[in-house]
């Protein structure tokens, strides 16, 4: 990121800022971000190592304002770390598929317990449609992978199987995209329009 993201204008000061994010949060039942919580989401992705001094330097707001907006960011569980982010390709794991799983009634916390205990399981999540399980696995070879496929059938739980291996990433995973065009409209979003940005982080990356 290039140049200082600005305080969106329009506000009188922060606690105004503050006021309709919480106001929303109480209507909706989830955290509101406006476009300074999507700044600082932006500069911590492209500067990950920053402090808050430097992020008060790259948004133009003070460094208070940045303690406290990253201490809400992480209360409301919107912030979940400071990474570092891993590419687990990079890492020597670049063979990596998705598997379909139906798992017994009621077995999802027994089935939890098994994936949770093999190594090559990158995420899983419960889902609707044919399958109960959706997980995402990843390993150094076609032979590695098919020991986790082994690994993944070997749970009581689970009654079938169905993999797809992945030839390529398109769209890295990615939520800045997703945050901005959602950012509070009272809060300006063109204060980010004009920032340039680096590219989306890799597929373990999360802002």
């Amino acid at each position: 990121m290039r140049g200082i993201l600005r305080r969106p204008p329009g506000l009188s000061s922060d606690l105004a800022f503050q006021r309709g994010s919480l106001h929303r949060c109480a209507m909706t039942g989830r955290p509101a971000l406006d476009a300074l919580d999507v700044a600082l989401l932006t500069a911590l992705r492209e500067h990950p190592r920053a402090g808050d001094l430097e992020l008060s330097r790259l948004t133009g707001v003070a460094r208070a304002t940045v303690t406290a907006r990253l201490e809400r960011l992480t209360a409301t569980g919107v912030l979940t770390g400071h990474g570092p982010d891993v590419d687990v390709s990079a890492a020597g794991f670049g063979v990596q598929a998705f598997v379909t799983l139906e798992i017994a009634q009621g077995a999802i916390e027994a089935v939890t317990r098994d994936l949770e205990a093999i190594p090559g399981l990158l995420e899983a999540h419960a889902t609707t449609g044919v399958g109960d399980v959706l997980c995402r696995v990843a390993a150094g070879s076609h032979e590695a992978l098919q020991q986790t496929l082994v690994d993944l059938n070997r749970s009581a739980a689970v009654v079938r199987s169905t993999s797809v291996v992945v030839l390529s990433e398109i769209v890295p995973w990615r939520t800045l995209p997703l945050l901005q065009a959602a950012a509070a409209p009272t809060a300006g979003r063109s204060a980010l329009g004009s920032t340039r940005r680096s590219p989306p982080a890799g597929p373990a990356g999360r802002a």
